[in-house]
């Protein structure tokens, strides 16, 4: 299995993406999480629906909006503008367009580690006394671990192999934009490239391997120690 330098290029950016936009999705995903189970407030209904809607809608879909609302005449794109803020048809945007479909999916696996906590402890935290940021940090956040790593692991793959959302709002440029899923489909459109797109498929197929060996392993360490 032979890799150009292009191909090198691609799969460090898949991971520089995959990574971005796991980390800067997760604050927001725990809270998010956080209030979709314990809180209650008007518009909770039309929140799920907004976390949970690029999970019905395709991902050529969801990049049109990111660059209709990103691009130079969209609302946030001339407000970034202003500031000399450019992130169509970047890296960035690849990481943008990741997050946005990825994220259901963190919060989902989230949502199912904090609702799986016995409420009393909870309970037994405020009635002490706890802050509700104290109760959050000392009992939630460490219950909830294993859902954030499920979550994680999740988004990261989901992440590594976004394509439709990508190349719409960041395009497909060599060394640029081009990710592992792009520089695939450059390949598959030429007969002589078959091996070239096989050899990323099998580095593609090797890194959601090693993501998920990692996060079973990390679920049976968490395992052992909570059974000591």
């Amino acid at each position: 299995m032979s890799l150009a330098p292009a191909d090198i290029e691609a799969i460090l950016l898949s991971l520089k993406v995959a990574i971005t936009a796991t980390v800067i999705s997760l604050p927001l995903g725990f809270a998010t999480a956080w209030l979709m189970v314990f809180r209650s407030f008007r518009g909770k209904v039309l929140l799920e629906v907004l976390v949970n809607l690029p999970l019905t809608l395709p991902p050529v879909v969801i990049g049109y909006f990111l660059l209709l609302l990103l691009g130079r005449n969209g609302w946030a794109g001339k407000f970034l503008d202003a500031w000399g803020i450019h992130l169509v048809f970047t890296w960035k945007a690849a990481v943008i367009a990741s997050a946005t479909v990825g994220f259901p999916l963190l919060v989902r696996s989230i949502r199912l580690g904090m609702e799986s906590i016995d409420r009393q402890l909870i309970q037994a935290s405020r009635s002490l006394g706890a802050h509700w940021f104290d109760t959050l940090m000392t009992v939630v956040l460490p219950l909830s671990v294993k859902g954030i790593l499920a979550g994680s692991s999740l988004m990261f793959a989901r992440s590594l192999g976004e394509f439709g959302a990508t190349i719409i709002v960041a395009g497909n440029i060599p060394g640029l934009t081009q990710t592992i899923p792009l520089a695939i489909y450059d390949y598959a459109s030429s007969p002589s490239s078959t091996m070239m797109a096989l050899s990323l498929c099998i580095v593609s197929v090797a890194i959601s391997v090693s993501v998920l060996f990692m996060h079973e392993m990390l679920g049976r360490n968490l395992e052992r120690k909570e059974s000591l």
